[in-house]
């Protein structure tokens, strides 16, 4: 019985690091040059593999850990696997609705595969459970500028991000994009460009 004990008191303590390295991340600007929608943990770990093995064991044992399963979700973004990600946080979504964090995180996914409107509610309902939560609006401005081509709405949204963020290069970025956009006619839905990679 004890090193059963062991084992799962050394199965707790890496998904904490685990978790303590997400949090910290979260509330970090990520946004780079490119218009792309950052990565929660900030990249795939080396040993990436190993973890999603471990997290994927750990949510088969305790299907009602919530932390296991947006770690889990958080790793499959890391390593690129939009589709287990979604799944993941959906679980993670099940035991706790109302998480901004996982909501975006999830909707960012959700635009890797294609399903703007998907990621758009996603944002959505994480900015309306948290109104100063500004990755959900600048991602939201993200998917409108560069996906939809929606430039009323994107500058809709991003102004609202500037009047929580005023300063900083992330806001700087935003308020050339929306005097670009403003400076622009609005392109046919036929003749959109590609959008840009997520990275």
């Amino acid at each position: 019985m004890k090193n059963k004990d062991t084992v799962l008191f050394v199965v707790v303590a890496l998904i904490v690091g685990l978790l303590v390295g997400v949090m910290v991340s979260k509330g970090k600007d990520k946004s780079s040059s490119a218009p792309s929608i950052a990565a929660p943990g900030g990249g795939a770990p080396v040993n990436a593999q190993q973890t999603i093995k471990m997290l994927e064991n750990l949510v088969a044992n305790d299907p009602q850990n919530r932390k296991a399963w947006v770690e889990l979700g958080n790793n499959y973004f890391d390593s690129q696997m939009p589709a287990k990600s979604i799944e993941a946080y959906a679980k993670a979504l099940e035991l706790n609705p109302n998480d901004p964090n996982v909501l975006t995180d999830q909707g960012v996914m959700y635009r890797q595969l294609g399903w703007f409107d998907k990621a758009i509610e996603n944002f959505t309902k994480a900015n309306s459970l948290d109104p100063r939560h500004i990755q959900s609006l600048f991602n939201t401005g993200i998917v409108y500028r560069h996906d939809l081509q929606d430039y009323v709405k994107a500058t809709e949204v991003w102004k609202r991000y500037l009047e929580i963020n005023p300063t900083g290069e992330t806001a700087d970025r935003i308020r050339e994009e929306i005097r670009l956009m403003e400076a622009q006619p609005v392109i046919p839905a036929g003749q959109m460009r590609m959008p840009p990679q997520v990275k």
